[in-house]
């Protein structure tokens, strides 16, 4: 596996023109899904559209999907919401998707933390409960970016976990 240090890493918002990239990649995301949630593709061999992608290109300005990338190669997305008169935060990481080949090469971690860093202060992160590489990655991250400052609640009905934290005032150190 390659080393963060080696790589040229990026990160650009999609355009609407370009929606269609992240709903390819879409169906990546929804195939490493199949383990934990009960998802079939259709006759025509395709998972289901992921519920509400357009408005990511339709919200205004509240909803932003991102692409990672690895020496100009597609890594990975985020889709992130800014969440409005919400108690549980202002920021959300609805979805978040690296894909295999870039898995624990540090690509996530840069990612994440990026994000963090363009939109800061209180962010949820949730997970499906039974994902356990996915929670466990997040405790790292989230951990890592605010050195334990971070609140884990299980939210009903199926008992996901969600975290949530805080970016303002937070001492890191770029490298």
């Amino acid at each position: 596996m390659a080393e963060v240090h080696q790589m040229e890493l990026g990160m650009e918002l999609v355009p609407r023109e370009r929606k269609q990239t992240i709903s390819k990649l879409m169906q990546y995301y929804l195939y490493d899904f199949t383990r934990y949630l009960e998802i079939d593709v259709d006759q025509d061999g395709v998972y289901p559209a992921y519920p509400g992608l357009e408005s990511f290109w339709s919200s205004g300005d509240n909803k932003f999907a991102y692409l990672f990338k690895v020496d100009e190669h597609i890594a990975g997305f985020a889709l992130v919401e800014r969440l409005l008169r919400n108690p549980e935060g202002q920021f959300y990481m609805t979805e978040f998707f690296v894909m295999q080949k870039y898995r624990r090469s540090g690509v996530g971690t840069w990612a994440a933390h990026k994000l963090f860093d363009m939109y800061p202060g209180d962010w949820k992160v949730s997970q499906v409960r039974a994902n356990t590489p996915a929670r466990n990655f997040w405790h790292k991250v989230i951990g890592d970016y605010t050195k334990g400052a971070v609140q884990e609640r299980f939210n009903p009905p199926q008992g996901n976990p969600s975290q949530y934290f805080n970016t303002l005032n937070i001492n890191r150190i770029n490298i």
